[in-house]
């Protein structure tokens, strides 16, 4: 009995925590990352990923749970076709949340912070 209610404390805290957070971004004073600086880092946070539609959410936390895949691992963890995820990974790269390298016929992506120093560059730099 005294664990539950020590996982229950546990909950709510982070609910506390939550609501905290929430009531200072109303207020103004939490604000969100500038877009740009996203961009730059190469970085989905979290309000950037709750501003993307489901079907791009879905492939970009996909991607972030795998680090650096390929389309078809992401479809795989997915559900979807290849070609599918394919394209919303090249609509995340062209967003520039995420990036890309090609790597003889396989292109892979990713959405890690440190992309940039891994070898992977934006969309109009690999063109």
């Amino acid at each position: 009995m005294p664990a539950k209610k020590h996982e229950v404390g546990k909950v709510l805290a982070r609910i506390e925590r939550k609501i905290d957070l929430i009531l200072g971004s109303v207020r103004g004073e939490r604000h969100a990352k500038n877009v740009e600086n996203i961009k730059r880092e190469g970085a989905l946070d979290i309000m950037t990923l709750l501003s993307l539609p489901d079907h791009l959410r879905k492939t970009a936390l996909t991607l972030i749970k795998l680090g650096r895949a390929v389309a078809d691992d992401v479809a795989k963890e997915t559900g979807r076709a290849r070609a599918i995820e394919s394209a919303y990974l090249n609509q995340l790269v062209r967003m520039e949340y995420v990036w890309r390298k090609r790597v003889g016929k396989r292109v892979y992506f990713s959405a890690e912070k440190m992309a940039e120093s891994k070898g992977l560059r934006p969309l109009e730099e690999i063109a």
